[in-house]
């Protein structure tokens, strides 16, 4: 492991759901903009929030977040790797 980042496919995930950063916010019980961080990559949630924010999504966690960049997509789209 070479960085410390925490990767994640939030935004692409949420965004195939139809939900809006304050839907998801209100199905996890945090703010809008803390699901913006996490999204952006500028907060690395708790364990708890991840499994929280992986559970509204219907996704095992490490669906969501990841400590490697996720590989592009099979379509070559962007993979929406967040860190």
């Amino acid at each position: 492991m070479h960085d410390s980042q925490l990767h994640n496919r939030l935004r692409p995930l949420r965004t195939a759901r139809g939900l809006t950063q304050a839907d998801l916010a209100a199905r996890v019980g945090v703010s809008r903009k803390t699901i913006n961080t996490v999204e952006n990559g500028v907060f690395i949630p708790s364990t708890l929030l991840a499994l929280k924010i992986a559970a509204a999504l219907g996704e095992p966690v490490e669906a969501v977040f990841a400590l490697e960049p996720f590989p592009a997509l099979p379509d070559g789209g962007a993979n929406g790797d967040t860190a």
